[in-house]
Order: structure tokens, then C-alpha cells, then sequence
């Protein structure tokens, strides 16, 4: 495929989008063409902009006509190099697609450009009195294009499930410019496949997520929201084996003393209580009346008794709430400053500990000299191994360490039926690994479903797995 746009094709583009919508400036193509992998060198030929559905078909019209390879771009918040441009590719800027529309209260559906905002989305819920449950430390810069792109999970996946949950309907232009509606909204269609579903979670290699009608619930009632310190990661599990026996959970989230330590000491915000310890679980529940409370602290203490808490705070207003989630959201930004090797798995809940055991023996024995971060949603069986590059460390001798443990951890993930990609997708980044999850047959069918929708070849492509 070709790697350079020429002024004949950058004619064309002003045509469709117009001249002030198609940019080749250095400052555009560093910024459009990478994502927060920062793995990759961004390359890319062109950006541009449109501004509609019929504008996106054109381009990729044209795209497809000049063998020239497509990259989609949201709000660039991925972790594993999807919405990379490494090879002059023309990368697809979805921002002006930013429209809500078409909201229906009966049906609690709304319909969104792929540019909207993840918290414009959830803002335009509470605005109507209901509630859009799919969140995440990024929601502020997230598109919904993106996030169904990736399947995006987040903090209340334990209650509320991934992106695709809330996914009524799609439009979305295949590889060959052409438009296909999908479900159209319905609550029950099973006429044939279910192409939509294919889509969610592809990363762009079958097409590009021009709009979504997405679902809406009703707001949670009074959250409470409480931080307790554990000794181990047993323990964790066995705490939430008590409150979701007892509750309907809204979240559970864990991170490590070293994640609460680096939060306090670079965003300014205080401990959850003095008493340190290994691991801290948070829960968010939802509260009713005076007999949710009165459970939570029962169980509490219950735990305590048993030696599974060594201490913990319960907010006692919406302030201290936030304050205390944000001891857990504010992990990644805080983290980024040390551009951290990240790895992303999942297993079975029931399975967690001893899967979380046998994967820190494996880094604790090849990273003893690297700090090491632990976070994630461990309610829904995902966890977050974050590797902390030292200073004195060249970032190919960095990456090329962490590559070779990654297969290590990988191998783990395989034995205990993992993923080596729970929420942050393939991409770039873990291409490489992807039999670690996916048998050889899976990949083949991908392929053909690939070909299907994109049989050129230009969206996206080298993403997931190479064509």
C-alpha cells in the first residue's frame, strides 16, 4: 500500500471535507497518529476530519480506490497501539461526528455520532433523569466510536457489563464504503448472525463505528463507597465472596500499597486511613434504606474478625465518595510519567488467586530490581500488571525485558483459560500473543470475517493479526 498522500489525492479529501478539514502539518500527524501506548513512532500520511456518514463512505471510497490503508481515530485513550499509525496511513479524525440525537424515553435509547464524548454521553443521561453506567479514568477524552471499537469495560463492569451491553444498534461503513444498519435498536432480533456483535471489539479492522444507538438505565440510588485494607490477595477475593453473597455490588476494585503511595505522592490526596497494608479493595454499593448500611458494616466487621480486613473507611458524602475513587482512577494518569509496561489479563473470578499467585512468583523472580504496580477490577476476574521503567533504563532494553516475562505471564494466562487482553484490546502491543487466547482456528475465522467486511485489505490493518 502506498505511504505517501499525494496532491492529486489530498485534492480530493479538501473535496469531500472540505480545505480546512484535511491536515498534514508535523504537529497533526504526531498527534492523530498514536495513541497512550507510546510504544510506537506515529507516521501517518494525512488526518482528516469528516463530518458525516456520507463523508466517511467517500473517503473510504476513495481510500479503497487508491489502495491506501485507513486508521480510525477517537480519542486516542487506548493501551495497546490500535489506533496507532506506524506505516503512512491516512488516519480517520471522527471528533466532528460529535452529535446526540434522536433520544427516545420509552425505549431509553439515544443515538450517538462515534465522536461523542464517553461523559458528554453520561452527562446527556443524567439530563434526562436516567444513567449511562459504562466508566473509566478516560471518560473525560474517550469517544463512543472507540470505546465500542475496544469493548470498552471499566469500574462498573461487575454490575453493569462491557460497552456491548449497551449497544442497541450500529452503523458502521465496511471496507468497501458501503453503510450497514444493524439491529436498529431492537430488544430482540434473531434473524440470523448478529453482525453488530462482530463489530464491538474489532479495533477498526472491519469498519469504521460512524454511529451508535446506545441503551440507557435508570440512576443508581445513594452510593456508599468503602476503602478496606487487606493483607493478601486471598483475602481480597474472600471479602468480595462476602458482600456479593449479601449485595448487589456496583464495583470492586483493588490496588497495591505501591499504587496508593505513588497516587499520594504525585495528585496530593491524602491515605484512606494510617494503617498501611498490601492490597486495598474498594466497593461501591448502592443504598436503598438503613438495612443496606447496616449490612455493609456487618460484614465489615465480619471480616475483620476473620482477619480478611485490617482496617478500612466508609464516605460518609458524595465528596468523600469521590475522593475515595479517585485514590483507584487516579492509578494510570499517575503511572504515565514512567511509561509503564502494561499487561492487561483476565480468568475466571473463581480462579483469581491462585492465577494471581503463580503470575507475581513469574515477575517477582524477573523483575526484582523494577517496581512493581498491581490494580483492576478484580470483581470481574481483571487485573492490571503495570511495570515501572527505571530511569537509567533505555526504553528498547525496557520493553525487550518485558517482552520476555510477558510470554512467561502469558503461559500462566493460557493454563488457567485467560485472556491475554480483557479490556484494552490487541492492537500493536500484544499481536504477537494473541494464540496465548485464541486457538488457530479462531484466528482463521477472523480472517474470513475480515475479508468479508474489508476485502481490500485498509482498515486498520496489522492490528489484532497480520492479513
Amino acid at each position: 500500500m502506498p505511504t505517501t498522500v499525494t496532491s492529486s489525492l489530498l485534492q480530493e479529501l479538501h473535496s469531500i471535507v472540505g480545505e480546512n478539514r484535511v491536515r498534514t502539518d508535523s504537529e497533526a500527524l504526531a498527534q492523530y497518529g498514536t495513541d497512550w501506548t507510546t510504544a510506537y513512532e506515529p507516521s501517518p500520511c494525512a488526518v482528516v476530519f469528516p463530518g458525516c456518514i456520507q463523508e466517511v463512505q467517500a473517503i473510504v471510497a476513495l481510500a479503497r480506490r487508491e489502495k491506501l490503508a485507513i486508521v480510525p481515530s477517537g480519542g486516542r485513550t487506548g493501551l495497546s497501539g490500535g489506533a496507532v499509525a506506524t506505516n503512512g496511513e491516512l488516519v480517520l479524525a471522527l471528533d466532528r461526528m460529535n452529535v446526540i440525537a434522536d433520544f427516545n424515553p420509552v425505549d431509553r435509547t439515544v443515538s450517538c455520532g462515534a465522536g461523542v464524548i464517553t461523559q458528554q454521553l453520561q452527562q446527556f443521561a443524567e439530563q434526562q433523569g436516567l444513567f449511562y453506567p459504562v466508566d473509566f479514568a478516560s471518560s473525560g477524552s474517550s469517544q463512543i466510536g472507540g470505546n465500542i471499537s475496544t469493548n470498552a469495560g471499566g469500574i462498573k463492569v461487575i454490575r453493569h457489563g462491557m460497552t456491548r451491553e449497551w449497544v442497541a444498534g450500529l452503523k458502521v461503513v465496511t471496507g468497501t464504503g458501503e453503510l450497514l444498519e444493524l439491529n436498529r435498536g431492537l430488544v430482540k432480533n434473531n434473524a440470523g448472525y448478529d453482525l453488530g456483535q462482530l463489530v464491538i471489539g474489532a479495533e477498526g479492522t472491519l469498519g469504521v463505528v460512524v454511529e451508535a444507538t446506545m441503551r440507557l438505565s435508570r440512576p443508581p440510588k445513594d452510593v456508599v463507597v468503602l476503602v478496606l485494607g487487606v493483607p493478601d490477595m486471598a483475602a481480597i477475593m474472600e471479602v468480595l465472596s462476602v458482600y456479593q453473597g449479601a449485595m448487589d455490588l456496583c464495583a470492586f476494585e483493588f490496588f497495591c500499597e505501591l499504587a496508593l503511595q505513588k497516587v499520594v505522592e504525585h495528585q496530593g490526596l491524602q491515605r484512606p486511613f494510617e494503617t498501611p497494608t498490601d492490597y486495598y479493595a474498594l466497593i461501591e454499593i448502592e443504598v436503598s434504606g438503613e438495612g443496606d448500611m447496616d449490612t455493609a458494616m456487618a460484614l465489615f466487621e465480619q471480616c475483620v474478625e476473620l482477619g480478611w480486613v485490617l482496617d478500612g473507611v466508609v464516605s460518609a458524602s458524595i465528596a468523600q465518595a469521590r475522593a475515595l475513587w479517585h485514590l483507584r482512577e487516579d492509578i494510570s494518569e499517575t503511572l504515565s510519567r514512567w511509561t509503564p509496561y502494561k499487561n492487561d489479563i483476565s480468568t475466571l473470578i473463581s480462579r483469581v488467586p491462585a492465577f494471581l499467585l503463580e503470575v507475581e512468583t513469574v515477575v517477582n523472580e524477573h523483575y526484582p530490581d523494577f517496581e512493581i504496580i498491581w490494580f483492576g477490577h478484580i470483581g470481574d476476574g481483571n487485573v492490571h500488571l503495570n511495570v515501572l521503567k527505571p530511569d537509567q533504563l533505555s526504553m528498547p532494553e525496557f520493553q525487550s525485558r518485558c517482552q520476555e516475562v510477558s510470554r512467561w505471564v502469558f503461559e500462566i494466562v493460557q493454563r488457567f483459560g485467560g485472556s491475554i487482553a480483557a479490556e484494552h484490546g490487541v492492537g500493536l502491543l500484544k499481536k504477537d500473543y494473541l494464540h496465548y487466547s485464541r486457538s488457530d482456528l479462531e484466528v482463521q475465522i477472523m480472517r474470513h470475517i475480515k475479508q468479508a467486511f474489508d476485502p481490500a485489505g485498509i482498515m486498520n490493518p496489522g492490528k489484532i493479526f497480520d492479513q
